[in-house]
């Protein structure tokens, strides 16, 4: 049994070589990534921006020792920038050679017709895998000993796109017009895509993934994230600095802090020699945790009142 599949035995077995990794997940993660594995499977990710959708992926590429293909979508991602694109400088370079040597290329054909034949011979060269110039899909179907592709922000890309991602989740395979069907190699990638819920993804790409949600984390696990990731920081000042932060997701934010954020604010706190929450030095670093000044006007108020409370 390989490294990977003893990683990837049991549920229990994937959530602690996470946990060894400073990835603290949930027994209900742990689960979808081994079922994804086992079935392999594509896993659609969703949840609101910062709860650690793109950290799971990226962990899961260091745990198993493989290589990370990241594809970011935007508005107007097509199949040029995702998944191939012809080498259109080298083909022109070869198009002039053929010229200059055409006498040659043409030989002892005689007429037109054996003419325009022996040319098409030189023209399926020109659309060859030689040409091609590989995008993250095909790059990570080309990969030999296997990979984790992370399709993040998969809602931020067009209904379009969709269309040409249904192929390789399904099959592990894409189709170019001009060459035919590139298969995966013996070891599919392991699949990851990500949603932060600002669009709806189309019927026909959720029934070809396994679903998870990641919503914000209890105080209880977010404690053990910040110690994991930050697990120089004094246990009293952990524990406030996460209540704060559960409070500040009760209030009407433009944008609710993040789990990163958490641990940047911990951090913070750490370099300032901060042993506990106080108003003061609250309101210095809220820039960390909020992102909108109109959020942080709004908190500046309740500043005083929500520390006291977590204080307690």
């Amino acid at each position: 049994m390989g490294d990977m599949e003893k990683l990837a035995e049991s549920v229990s077995s994937l959530q602690a070589a996470f946990e060894a990794h400073r990835y603290i997940c949930s027994e209900e993660i742990a689960t979808a990534v081994f079922l994804a594995y086992q079935l392999r499977k594509p896993i659609l990710i969703e949840g609101p921006p910062g709860v650690g959708k793109t950290e799971l992926a990226k962990t899961a590429a260091k745990m198993f020792a493989l290589p990370l293909i990241r594809l970011q979508c935007y508005e107007g991602l097509d199949e040029s920038k995702a998944i191939y694109e012809w080498k259109y400088g080298k083909q022109l370079l070869y198009t002039q050679v053929l010229k200059e040597a055409l006498g040659e290329v043409l030989g002892n054909a005689k007429g037109f017709r054996e003419s325009v034949e022996q040319l098409h011979k030189f023209g399926d060269i020109f659309f060859s895998e030689e040409f091609l110039e590989p995008r993250p899909l095909m790059k990570a179907i080309k990969e030999e000993d296997g990979c984790i592709l992370l399709i993040d922000e998969i809602d931020k890309a067009d209904h379009e796109f969709e269309s040409l991602l249904l192929e390789i989740l399904s099959d592990y395979q894409l189709s170019i017009p001009e060459i035919g069907t590139i298969k995966a190699a013996a070891e599919p990638p392991l699949v990851f895509l990500t949603s932060n819920n600002t669009r709806e993804i189309s019927d026909a790409l959720k029934r070809r993934c396994l679903h998870l949600y990641i919503p914000f984390p209890d105080v209880d696990l977010e404690q053990r994230i910040v110690a994991a990731r930050v697990p120089e920081i004094p246990p009293a000042l952990q524990q406030q600095l996460v209540a704060f932060i559960h409070e500040l997701r009760t209030l009407d934010l433009k944008k609710m802090p993040a789990i990163s954020e958490t641990i940047d604010w911990a951090r913070t706190l750490l370099l300032l020699h901060a042993d506990a929450l106080d108003a003061t030095v609250v309101r210095d670093t809220l820039n960390v945790i909020l992102k909108f000044q109109e959020d942080i006007d709004n908190v500046k108020g309740e500043v005083t009142a929500i520390t006291a409370k977590v204080a307690k």
